[in-house]
């Protein structure tokens, strides 16, 4: 009973602590990966059971140069989006959208492509997307974008590789294997994370590069970090707080000090 009453008011502490300086930052940076979403039923990409458990990756260079490739690629993502079409924000996304609405949260930084952040009130533009989003659909010429929706609408007139007007090939708007990460916004996001005084990460393991740099551009500038997340990341011993719990239960926890001091 006592090592369980310590058990809390150690974390009570880590969540006032995270609650506080939320609360004094100017310029307040959170990260988030899979881990926020896995709580709104999708499932991350590496783990047991995880998306890449079920598809055998298609690579960049193999959607580019092979039509049998890009069929394969667009069956995985219809098969996918059974589980997207249904997902919500959830109680860690919704706690972000209230961090934006009290005016506290400057920038999210997140490795999702599955438009949840937006949904839950965030706007596009405090979003720094470095893999994408599913939501939606690139020409790979001229660089057109389009809604899920349109090229679903392709698809089902018979279409199994949907390709643009211009002859290019559609693809969903977010980075595959082999592809070259998104410039403008990974300069962005380690510029951002470099003058944050608050970085703080959620639901991430922090093994994907260069995403995985960001957090330590921000404590390198002297930020105070935290990390959420229910593994183990390589950062965990040069964090100034480590919370090993569902990113749901405690961004709730945390907003709720943030609300109620």
């Amino acid at each position: 009973m006592e090592e369980k009453i310590t058990a809390e008011k150690i974390m009570d502490e880590k969540i006032n602590l995270v609650a506080q300086r939320i609360k004094v930052s100017k310029h307040l940076v959170f990260f988030t990966g899979a881990g926020i979403s896995t709580e709104s039923g999708i499932p991350d990409y590496r783990s047991q059971g995880g998306i890449w458990d079920k598809f055998k990756p298609v690579y960049f260079d193999e959607f580019m140069t092979s039509k049998e490739s890009r069929i394969r690629y667009w069956e995985q993502r219809l098969d996918m989006e059974k589980g997207l079409s249904v997902s919500k924000p959830n109680k860690g996304h919704k706690s972000l959208a209230k961090l934006y609405e009290l005016g506290l949260l400057k920038i999210l930084i997140t490795q999702n492509i599955d438009g949840l952040h937006q949904a839950s009130g965030i706007p596009q533009e405090k979003i720094i997307e470095l893999h994408g989003n599913t939501r939606r659909v690139r020409c790979m010429s001229c660089k057109k974008l389009i809604s899920w929706k349109e090229a679903k609408k392709i698809i089902d007139a018979g279409n199994k590789a949907p390709v643009c007007s211009c002859s290019g090939y559609f693809k969903p708007d977010t980075i595959s294997f082999g592809q070259a990460m998104p410039v403008e916004e990974t300069q962005r996001a380690a510029m951002l994370s470099s003058k944050s005084d608050a970085f703080i990460v959620v639901g991430s393991t922090l093994l994907v590069q260069p995403a995985a740099l960001m957090p330590e551009y921000a404590k390198t500038a002297g930020a105070f970090l935290a990390i959420i997340n229910l593994s183990k990341t390589p950062y965990d011993n040069m964090c100034d707080v480590l919370i090993r719990d569902r990113a749901g239960d405690v961004l709730k926890k945390i907003v709720a000090r943030v609300v109620s001091d």
